[in-house]
């Protein structure tokens, strides 16, 4: 399942959300390119969806959950990264 949060954070005067998958990498990469979010948006475990596109992927069958199930479920598919490991990710 690719779920998403509130859009709760600003960044360049607009609020983002955050969009991951209880499943797979492989689901979530494949589910944001089908509506044309760019890879740089990928964060290493989830996407940074602005607010304008939450409508839209909620829609497309993204489920809506709080940022803590969200990270809960990130947690338990074991696709969570530290922040560290994060960084890492973007070199």
């Amino acid at each position: 399942m690719v779920l998403i949060d509130q859009a709760r954070w600003w960044f360049r005067d607009e609020r983002w959300c955050h969009l991951v998958s209880d499943t797979s990498l492989e689901e979530l990469h494949a589910f944001v390119e089908a509506h044309g979010i760019p890879r740089r948006a990928f964060q290493g475990d989830h996407y940074d969806i602005p607010e304008r596109y939450r409508t839209i992927m909620i829609d497309a069958g993204a489920i809506e959950v709080d940022s803590r199930e969200l990270v809960r479920a990130l947690r338990i598919a074991g696709l969570r990264l530290t922040p560290e490991q994060r960084r890492r990710s973007h070199r």
